[in-house]
């Protein structure tokens, strides 16, 4: 016996599994969330290496194609050698990147080094100005500044003990450090297995794409298939500019940090320019989490140079968001002020240090998908898509979409001129 389907009941049955899916799938989530984040982080530290590859490509790619377009004027003047091009400039991108990142390394380990010993060496004198601003600051409270008085009594001794034994024993903490040192050499394969994850994305990165779009259209119906491609770059876009733009504006901003206190001959110029150019990364909160420690660094050492030193933070941090970063950025993000907070504050707090880094430009694409469909909806329903319509509404009416302006006399003959 023949059974007819009904096509329509079909339909029907097929959209009722689809929700009850969804629903399963939603329920076992928030049963589960943790169990489910955590396999999640464990999945994101396998692909840990790859991440890292990912991100050095994203950062050497603008530097290898300027030098492949070099490389183009001079080899290919007859013949081409495509594949000679790629892989003098994949080369050389990635040794300027190694370069770059030996140097900084240096910087920072030997100005870490001389401030921790300077430090070290100067506790008792550190101790003698904080003793002497405190009675400065106190004077007319005899009671306060004798507590205080007493308590540093009992803290320099041991201070002083400790920082002495620390010197003493710099050879049982050398051997410690060079145990750390191996430990971290194991903890950096990943760095080192993303170089060369990097090394083959960009010398094969037009095949990669290729197959990217070969899969999405084998897999996806034509007009999903070219909404994912779009989306997919416009993420491209985004991240990669967002990053490489990211950390040439850092690095003018640690360069400049430098520059103008070496000129106010403040303390720690070179470890505090680090600190400042590497925080200044994050978006919106970046120089702040820079000037925390390096004003409390300088206090140690130097209590009158921390009003001139936050200032000029404040000053270098206006000149940043106002100046220098709208300048490379551009408005690569498109979010206002709370939207960048609420990113970092998720970002931060799901993944950490990485996830306050990227979770800004992620954001920024996910908020321009949702804007994109919410104005796509409205316009299905002939509604205004112009946040500015909702501003005030009259008995919760929703504003209607603006009527298109008739066409012209002129505009019509051009457009009969164009079809014939």
């Amino acid at each position: 016996m023949k059974i007819d389907f009904n096509k329509k009941y079909n339909t029907i049955s097929a959209y009722c599994v689809i929700t009850f899916a969804i629903c399963l799938a939603l329920i076992i989530v928030c049963l589960r969330f943790s169990e489910i984040f955590g396999y999640i982080k464990q999945i994101l530290h396998v692909l840990a290496p790859v991440t890292w590859g990912v991100v050095i490509a994203y950062i050497c790619n603008p530097i290898m194609k300027w030098i492949e377009k070099q490389f183009k004027k001079l080899l290919e003047r007859k013949k081409p050698h495509p594949k000679l091009t790629r892989c003098l400039s994949v080369f050389i991108s990635m040794s300027f990147l190694i370069a770059i990142i030996t140097a900084l390394l240096t910087v920072i380990i030997i100005q870490v080094r001389d401030s921790i010993m300077e430090i070290l060496y100067n506790i008792p004198a550190y101790i003698r100005q904080l003793e002497a601003l405190i009675t400065k600051w106190l004077g007319d409270y005899p009671d306060i500044v004798k507590m205080f008085e007493s308590q540093l009594e009992t803290i320099q001794p041991k201070l002083i003990d400790y920082a002495n034994n620390l010197i003493q024993n710099l050879g049982d903490l050398s051997m410690k450090v060079k145990d750390g040192a191996i430990s971290f050499i194991v903890a950096i394969k990943d760095f080192v297995i993303g170089f060369i994850v990097a090394i083959y994305l960009l010398y094969s990165k037009e095949t990669f794409a290729a197959q990217a779009r070969k899969a999405t259209y084998a897999f996806f119906p034509k007009n999903v298939g070219k909404n994912i491609l779009r989306i997919c770059s416009k993420a491209n876009k985004t991240l990669s500019g967002f990053v490489s733009g990211k950390l040439l504006d850092s690095l003018i901003i640690g360069l400049i940090c430098f520059v103008a206190m070496s000129l106010m001959k403040m303390e720690f110029a070179a470890l505090i320019s680090v600190i400042v150019g590497a925080t200044n990364i994050i978006p919106f909160f970046g120089p702040f989490f820079g000037a925390i420690p390096s004003a409390i660094l300088l206090l140690m050492a130097a209590p009158g140079q921390v009003i001139p030193f936050i200032i000029f933070i404040l000053i270098l941090q206006q000149f940043d968001g106002n100046i220098l970063g709208p300048k490379i950025l551009g408005d690569s993000t498109g979010l206002t002020p709370f939207w960048v907070m609420f990113a970092i504050f998720v970002g931060g707090g799901l993944f950490g240090f990485g996830g306050m880094l990227l979770g800004v430009p992620v954001f920024a694409v996910v908020y321009a998908l949702i804007s994109e469909l919410a104005a796509y909806l409205l316009k299905r329903k002939k509604l205004s898509h112009h946040t500015k319509d909702y501003n005030e509404l009259v008995n919760n009416e929703p504003p209607a979409a603006p009527v298109p302006p008739a066409p012209t006399e002129e505009k019509t003959a051009e457009g009969n001129a164009a079809k014939n």
